[in-house]
C-alpha cells in the first residue's frame, strides 16, 4: 500500500492536464486509450480532438464509413486500431443498444481491446480494481522491485500482471493505475529517468544496485524483414490516375498506387518485364521515370519498406478512373501521403 500511496500523492500533485482526464465517459476513455496505443501523448492529442469533434458519440462513430475513419486516422499508423475501433463502435451500437460494456470481462469482448485497455476503462470509468500493465508499468515495477524477468516473455507477462494486481489500491483503482502510468511516462522514463526527484528513490532496488539502465529486460527482437515496393504512379494527359485498395496485410483497406512488390531492388527494365506492369499499361504508349533515386526505408515495427515511385505518363484511358484533384480524399499510408505532398502532377 505504501507504493500506491506514495505514487498517488505524487500523481495528484504532478499529473499533466490531459483532456481525457476530465471525463469518466467510457467512450472518450476508450477512444483515448486506443489512440495512445503505440503513440506518444503529444502526437495522439491532436487525433483525439479530431475524433471527438467529428464523432462526439459512439453512435456517430458507428454511423461513419470505414473510409472516413481511416482517413481521419491517417498518419497515426497501426491502422488495425482504427478498423477495430470502428468495428467495435458498430458492435456496441447494434448489439448492445449503445450501452458501453462496464466490466473488465465484457470489455475484453470488444475487438481491439486487450488486457491493458480493458483494465484502464474498467478501473477509470467503473472503479473495478483491475491493474493496467503497459510499457510504463513494466518499467516502473521492474526497476522498483529489481525484476529481471523479460517483460515480453510469457512468464514475464504473468509475473508483472500478478504483481500489479497485488499493488493496486482497490478503493481508487483508476487513480492508482493512472498514477503508475504517469510516473513511468514522466519520471521513470526509458532514458535519463529523474531518479533525483523520484518519490520512490529511497526504496528502489534498481537505483540501489545501479541497474536502472539494464531494466526492464526484453528478449531479443524479431528479425526485421526487408520489403521492396515499386509503386506505379499513372499520369494521363487529362490528369487521371489509378488507386487500388489494399486487401490484406499492413494498411488493409487503405488506398495506394498499383504495386509491384519484389524480393530485392529492381531497375526499370526489370519493372517493365513484370506481369503486373504489363497488365496495367501498354509499353509502346508510355514514358516512365523514377521519381527519385534516393530510397530511404520506411520503418515499421518488424519490417523496413524500400519504396520507389515510378511515374508513368500515358494517353487518356477509361481504365484509369481516379482524378488527381480528388486523390487527397482517400485514406492512404503515410508513405503515399509523403509522396503526394512532394509530387507535382501538373
Amino acid at each position: 500500500m505504501k507504493f500506491s500511496n506514495q505514487l498517488t500523492v505524487w500523481y495528484l500533485q504532478n499529473k499533466r492536464d490531459l483532456p481525457w482526464r476530465a471525463t469518466k465517459n467510457p467512450y472518450f476513455i476508450w477512444l483515448s486509450e486506443i489512440i495512445l496505443q503505440q503513440t506518444r501523448v503529444d502526437q495522439g492529442m491532436a487525433y483525439y480532438f479530431k475524433f471527438v469533434e467529428q464523432f462526439p458519440t459512439i453512435f456517430d462513430l458507428a454511423a461513419a464509413s470505414e473510409e472516413t475513419v481511416l482517413k481521419l486516422w491517417q498518419g497515426l499508423g497501426y491502422y488495425s486500431r482504427a478498423r477495430n475501433l470502428h468495428f467495435s463502435a458498430k458492435y456496441v451500437v447494434n448489439e448492445l443498444q449503445g450501452e458501453f460494456p462496464s466490466t473488465y470481462n465484457e470489455l475484453l469482448k470488444l475487438k481491439g481491446v486487450g488486457d491493458y485497455t480493458a483494465s484502464a476503462i474498467a478501473s477509470i470509468c467503473f472503479n473495478e480494481p483491475t491493474a493496467v500493465v503497459d510499457g510504463n508499468v513494466y518499467r516502473v515495477l521492474s526497476r522498483y522491485f529489481g525484476i529481471d524477468t523479460p517483460i515480453n516473455s510469457s512468464n514475464g507477462i504473468k509475473e508483472f500482471k500478478l504483481l500489479a494486481q497485488e499493488l493496486i489500491n482497490a478503493e481508487i483503482p483508476g487513480t492508482h493505475n493512472q498514477a503508475v502510468m504517469e510516473f513511468g511516462a514522466t519520471v521513470c522514463k526509458p532514458q535519463n529517468p529523474d531518479c533525483n526527484n523520484c518519490p520512490l528513490n529511497n526504496s528502489c532496488v534498481a537505483l540501489s544496485k545501479n541497474t536502472i539502465k539494464v531494466l526492464p529486460v526484453k528478449e531479443k527482437k524479431l528479425k526485421i524483414r526487408k520489403r521492396y515496393f515499386n509503386y506505379l504512379v499513372i499520369q494521363t494527359k487529362n490528369n487521371a490516375t489509378q488507386l487500388v485498395k489494399r486487401e490484406k496485410g499492413i494498411w488493409l483497406n487503405m488506398y495506394q498506387f498499383p504495386l509491384v512488390e519484389t524480393d530485392k531492388p529492381i531497375n526499370q527494365q526489370e519493372l517493365i518485364e513484370h506481369k503486373t506492369f504489363n497488365e496495367l499499361v501498354q509499353l509502346n504508349t508510355i514514358t516512365i521515370k523514377l521519381h527519385t533515386e534516393i530510397v530511404k526505408p520506411h520503418k515499421l515495427s518488424h519490417q523496413h519498406i524500400y519504396a520507389k515511385f515510378w511515374i508513368i505518363k500515358t494517353p487518356n484511358s477509361l481504365k484509369f478512373r481516379h482524378s488527381w484533384n480528388d486523390i487527397k480524399k482517400y485514406p492512404v499510408p503515410v508513405l503515399i501521403d509523403n509522396f503526394l505532398n512532394e509530387f507535382n502532377y501538373n
